[in-house]
Formats: structure tokens, C-alpha cells, sequence
């Protein structure tokens, strides 16, 4: 297994959990707060799902570089998706549409689970030491 079957893996459960929880948290999200809570749950599955999934994408693309590179594109990267984070709930939290409550625990269970696939799958991967690695020829006596 190399980097990019951990994280391509992460990817695809990533999406599994998003629909589970879309259709668990936006069924309880419609029970508890009407057509508000549906969309509020799906909005906070929406939300970090996209972002776990940038990170994963992001890393990707990332192990393609230099070490340096590679910081440069994961730490930019990281710090977009904060910005751009706040300004999302910013700007969705005076929607009338909006349910706090719905979409705070559908953020929570969203992030919790994707932090925990990807703990779970990097965890379980046998992924030696030094990944994609050709050693040089053996020399000839």
C-alpha cells in the first residue's frame, strides 16, 4: 500500500459517511426542526465533508512535490480552508433557514467521524517507512 491508495481510501469513506449521516442527521434534523433542521443538517455534512475532503485531495496533489513544496501546499491549504471556513459560518449563520442546534451536532458528528476514518485508515495501512522508494542498483564485482 502507498500514500496514495491511504488516501484515495480515506476518500471514498469519507463520501459513505456523508451520505450516512445525511440521511440519519437530516431525518432527525427534519423531526426535531421541520424543513430548518433538514437543510441545517445537510449544510453541516456539506461543510465538513468538503473540507475533509480537501484535505485529502490536497495531500494528494501535495505528495507529488519536494518536501518543501509539499509543506507549502498542505500549510496553504490549511489555512484557506480556515478563512474560508469562518466566512461560510458567518454568512450561513443569519440565514432564516438555519437551525443552530441541527447544524452545530451535524458539524460535530461530521468532523468526529472523518477524523476518525482517517485515524482508522493510516492506522490499519502497512505503509513501510520509506514509501515509493527505488534503491539504487547493486554494484558488480
Amino acid at each position: 500500500m502507498n500514500a496514495r491508495s491511504i488516501f484515495t481510501k480515506i476518500l471514498t469513506y469519507t463520501g459513505l459517511l456523508a451520505l450516512a449521516i445525511a440521511v440519519v442527521g437530516g431525518g432527525v434534523g427534519y423531526l426535531t426542526a421541520g424543513s430548518d433542521g433538514l437543510w441545517s443538517a445537510l449544510l453541516g455534512v456539506a461543510l465538513a465533508v468538503v473540507f475533509a475532503g480537501i484535505t485529502a485531495s490536497t495531500m494528494l496533489v501535495a505528495i507529488r512535490f519536494r518536501l518543501a513544496a509539499f509543506f507549502g501546499i498542505v500549510m496553504g491549504a490549511w489555512l484557506l480552508k480556515l478563512v474560508v471556513f469562518i466566512v461560510l459560518l458567518v454568512v450561513v449563520k443569519d440565514q432564516p433557514f438555519v437551525d443552530d442546534v441541527v447544524l452545530f451536532l451535524s458539524l460535530v458528528v461530521s468532523i468526529v467521524g472523518t477524523l476518525a476514518i482517517d485515524a482508522l485508515v493510516v492506522v490499519r495501512a502497512r505503509l513501510p517507512h520509506v514509501s515509493d522508494a527505488e534503491l539504487p542498483a547493486a554494484p558488480r564485482d
